[in-house]
């Protein structure tokens, strides 16, 4: 069992870093080299801008390598609560913008010729327990009727057409939901940026920013360069590094680790018996799981397993047996299946689970994607770039308050609280 991303290990990496010291001159430096900040950097560049993109490890090194390879449109909370939370103007933009980013990925993926296995599988949120049916159906219809006309209700009698488990009890399919290879969609991002002109350094973490002129001066280990405008696009990871200046962010962002892994190849029999619809999955517990095949046909299994904010190989190894565990009793006829890959990463919470994009403190940002990030991030990559070139109207989240976290400094002391409070939630569901 390899210990690493799945779709690392099975993607080329991006051979076109600058191997050079940081230096120069730019209108906009990009700080992360993700999915928002590629997206970004690739908008910029198209649009005649000199810009530079300041990566701490590798292009996809964080959640766009890192995640479950989802591309669910739709919101994370129940439609209802997004209204009463937000009001019903901002709870419908909000939904359509998740629509449209997954649009935009289709269009960058059709313009760059990048093949990461884009496909319109649609997405399946299952009943976890009988008592979740009506809940889940109340959803279904109201967003069905205001937001989204292709979503469909599946009863449990037709489950088994779409999923061979005995574990759910219906389920709501967004038809427009999407799937693709993450590590192969981050690195021909990489490469479409680089190649309308944008400058890309890995291993240069931002140590220092400082004011210079009108514009900013940041420093990595690599040197420093000079930029009249700056976007913040590092999630999760977001302050982590040592000596990084982010410290308002870190008390507004949550570091939650997700935890996945990957089975072998499944065969054709056992495919039918898994995941006969081939779509993407989750669990209407709180505490719960996703799942899809991955382009080479395996089962790709992951939730939070452990509330911590902690990945490494450890860990990764401690939740992956949670997984395991998890995926037996989900699909009872691979629970001896070979396992090939665990890893995790770190999901970058807000406090209501909805993210953020804006302006502070001269940091054009958008982050707090709350698990959400892959399908949203090409958008908001976007907005930033819109916004650094003075455009603010394609930003969904415009002028939504954002308080900073009480008694919260980056460091989730509380996670194992917030764990028992979520687990003692779906034993009473």
């Amino acid at each position: 069992m390899k210990f690493t991303s799945y779709w690392h290990d099975s993607s080329p990496r991006f051979a076109q870093t600058q191997t050079g010291p940081v230096e120069g001159q730019f209108d906009v430096a990009v700080i992360g080299g993700g999915f928002t900040g590629l997206n970004a950097a690739r908008k910029l560049a198209k649009a005649g801008l000199r810009v530079a993109v300041l990566e701490a490890e590798t292009v996809g090194a964080g959640g766009s390598g890192r995640n479950g390879g989802h591309l669910n449109n739709g919101i994370a909370h129940g439609y209802a609560e997004a209204k009463a939370h937000l009001g019903a103007e901002r709870a419908h933009a909000l939904y359509r913008a998740y629509d449209r980013s997954i649009d935009m990925i289709e269009d960058v993926i059709a313009e760059e010729g990048i093949a990461c296995n884009f496909r319109r599988a649609g997405k399946l949120k299952l009943a976890s327990k009988p008592s979740h049916v009506a809940g889940l159906r109340a959803n279904f219809e109201l967003i069905h009727r205001e937001v989204d006309a292709e979503t469909r209700w599946i009863d449990a009698t037709d489950l088994p057409s779409e999923i061979g488990s005995p574990a759910f009890h219906g389920a709501m399919l967004y038809e427009k939901s999407a799937m693709m290879h993450m590590g192969r969609y981050v690195a021909g991002l990489a490469e479409a940026a680089q190649r309308h002109g944008a400058t890309i350094w890995e291993g240069a973490p931002v140590l220092g920013r400082t004011r210079s002129g009108a514009g900013w001066e940041l420093t990595t280990p690599k040197g420093k360069l000079r930029a009249d405008r700056v976007i913040l696009a590092t999630g999760a990871y977001t302050g982590q590094v040592k000596g990084a200046p982010f410290a308002w962010f870190r008390r507004r962002i949550i570091s939650v680790g997700s935890f996945i892994i990957a089975t072998r190849p499944l065969t054709a029999d056992e495919i039918a018996a898994t995941m006969p619809g081939n779509r993407t999955c989750v669990t209407s517990m709180n505490i719960g799981n996703y799942f899809r095949l991955s382009p080479d046909n395996r089962l790709i299994f992951g939730g939070r397993a452990r509330f911590s904010a902690v990945s490494d190989q450890r860990s990764d190894a401690k939740s992956g047996k949670v997984l395991r565990e998890g995926l037996a009793r989900t699909f009872p006829h691979l629970a001896d299946i070979q396992i090939d890959y665990c890893w995790g990463g770190l999901v970058g919470m807000t406090k209501d689970r909805y993210p953020r994009a804006g302006e502070q403190d001269g940091l054009i940002y958008a982050m707090g994607y709350s698990g959400h990030g892959a399908q949203m991030s090409t958008l908001l990559g976007q907005s930033l770039a819109d916004l650094a070139m003075g455009r603010s109207d394609t930003n969904p989240l415009a002028g939504l308050d954002w308080p900073a976290i009480p008694a919260h400094s980056g460091k989730p002391w509380f996670l194992p609280l917030v764990g028992m409070w979520f687990g003692l939630k779906d034993r009473l569901s």
